[in-house]
């Protein structure tokens, strides 16, 4: 008998289940994707933020090999559902990370959901976006400020 037979074998990384299958979890990464290099900034609860983080750098790392690139450009016509994004992610997203090797986006917890699931939620952004910082959030200032109020706030 065997007490742990889960650490016996490894079967790889397994990813979150998000949705209905496989292939709604890819498209829910897409359009998240897709949003974040729109706004730069978006809020959504704290698994998919997690979970889009590796992709989220994944594409600068490929941005930075250039647009005349065929696999660079087929991930970013892939990953991006709004096909004028990918010259923003070309032409400002990449220059901007030029200098850096990795870590290109920063994850900050905000408040719980209101309604009913009470979920996580964060806020994931490329850093050096001209929105105002986040790390305003402290223990005091979660509880009275939502996202909105918060950029209200501090413009």
């Amino acid at each position: 008998m065997r007490l742990f037979p889960g650490l016996l074998v490894s079967h790889g990384k397994v990813a979150r289940q998000m949705g209905l299958g496989p292939r709604s979890r890819l498209d829910m990464l897409r359009n998240l994707l897709t949003a974040l290099v729109r706004h730069e900034r978006i809020e959504t609860t704290w698994a998919r933020a997690d979970e889009l983080t590796f992709y989220a750098n994944k594409i600068i790392d490929y941005g930075k090999r250039g647009d005349t690139n065929e696999k660079a450009m087929k991930m970013a016509d892939f990953w991006l559902t709004e096909k004028d994004l990918i010259h923003k992610l070309f032409k400002v997203l990449v220059p901007r990370f030029s200098s850096h090797n990795a870590d290109y986006i920063s994850m900050y917890q905000i408040p719980n959901r209101e309604n009913l699931d009470r979920a996580k939620m964060a806020v994931i952004e490329y850093k050096g976006n001209p929105f105002p910082h986040l790390y305003l959030f402290t223990k005091r200032t979660m509880t009275k400020l939502s996202l909105t109020s918060f950029c209200w706030a501090t413009a």
